[in-house]
């Protein structure tokens, strides 16, 4: 099997992404071709001083087809077509037929990709790109199409004016529907019967309980028990109140936030309280330590939108290290009922936590590092293999 993957992040852009570790992940055995963003008109006005998007329109100037080698069944494209910038039209007609057009201009660069490597009957793998792939199965025929959602995207302003209508449209017509999360699997069989969870592979080769870590220096005057949370500090995904509960009903707590903070963050109350600790953005080769001397971890997390259908990756970090974790119940968060306390309001946090603080049991502390430990991208494929063989053709 070749695999042909396209998606909503460019290899070139320093983040990772599921996707990007799913390629490398199917590399082990397959040969795959990741595909990068094509450029449109908006990126290329606004970011073409970025180091990344200028080289990629040196390709596009130079109308230059380079497909570059990553690794040993690996490579990566950057298309030298440039698409149009869509978003702005009021009507989702209107979108749809200029879209064809965009998505013309891609599948006409894939292709040439393809026959550079001489991929004929491959696998064409959808990183929930809703709108740019939106036309690539009827236009490349791939032997099978699957759609990848790993968020909702749907919650976000840009991709709800034209995705409402699109998107179950987008799922219906893929072969396979695959989602990192059990509530994003159960919205994709609204529309395709044939979708499934794969789970969520996670990197935790740095997060190792058996390490001895130094005590950082910002913890090292902050009294026990520590309450952690560590991760992007944001409105969005936060929930303050949850912060302000343990703060204020246990004021022996320390309760520690690891990571870069938004403005509403930053100019809020909890900056005025004695007991939580701002110790601002890490490099992620230090987080470890910092999970490793608290005392409890928590995802204090608001549910929106947004949220409700992520796979919390913090939570395997923080159950890697053998840490007792207090997280919001949500659907995704279910699979974990076994290994944490869930809280279904801000008030359950504070019991939770002292339950947590109270817990001595070894094996309970071994089993939660056995369960993080299964969440591997080998494990993601091994169940995508699995449903690819249960489809016609590959039995």
């Amino acid at each position: 099997m070749d695999f042909v993957i396209v998606g909503l992040q460019a290899w070139y852009f320093d983040l990772g992404s599921n996707c990007k570790n799913i390629a490398l992940e199917l590399a082990k055995n397959h040969r795959v071709l990741y595909i990068n963003m094509p450029l449109d008109r908006r990126t290329i006005l606004q970011k073409r001083e970025d180091p990344h998007i200028a080289k990629h329109l040196e390709l596009i100037h130079s109308r230059r087809t380079e497909v570059v080698q990553l690794g040993p069944n690996l490579w990566n494209y950057s298309p030298i077509r440039v698409i149009e910038s869509l978003n702005w039209l009021p009507s989702t007609f209107l979108f749809s037929l200029f879209n064809r057009i965009n998505n013309h201009r891609l599948a006409a660069d894939i292709q040439k990709a393809t026959e550079i490597l001489g991929f004929k009957d491959y696998i064409l793998f959808n990183d929930n790109d809703i709108f740019r792939s939106f036309y690539l199965k009827e236009l490349l025929k791939p032997k099978l199409y699957i759609y990848y959602s790993r968020d909702n995207l749907l919650a976000v302003p840009y991709w709800q004016k034209h995705g409402k209508t699109l998107e179950p449209r987008h799922i219906a017509k893929a072969d396979i529907g695959v989602a990192n999360s059990i509530y994003l699997a159960d919205y994709l069989r609204q529309y395709n019967p044939n979708s499934h969870y794969i789970g969520q592979g996670c990197s935790l080769s740095v997060f190792n309980p058996d390490t001895t870590y130094p005590i950082p220096e910002d913890l090292q005057d902050i009294p026990h028990p520590i309450i952690g949370y560590i991760g992007a500090i944001v409105s969005l995904r936060i929930d303050i109140r949850i912060i302000l509960e343990l703060a204020n009903s246990r004021p022996d707590w320390h309760i520690v936030m690891v990571g870069p903070e938004d403005e509403f963050f930053a100019a809020s109350t909890l900056h005025t309280l004695p007991n939580v600790h701002f110790l601002g953005r890490k490099d992620i080769s230090t987080l470890p330590a910092y999970i490793a001397h608290c005392d409890v971890c928590i995802n204090p997390q608001l549910i929106n939108g947004m949220t409700i259908g992520n796979y919390p990756l913090k939570i395997d970090e923080y159950l890697a290290m053998g840490k007792p974790v207090v997280a919001t119940r949500t659907v995704t968060m279910q699979l974990f009922a076994d290994h944490t306390y869930l809280a279904d309001t801000p008030a359950d946090y504070v019991p939770l936590v002292e339950k947590a603080l109270a817990e001595k049991d070894p094996a309970l502390r071994a089993e939660r590092i056995r369960f993080a430990n299964e969440h591997t991208w080998e494990n993601c494929i091994k169940q995508l293999y699995h449903i690819i063989s249960n489809q016609p053709g590959y039995e």
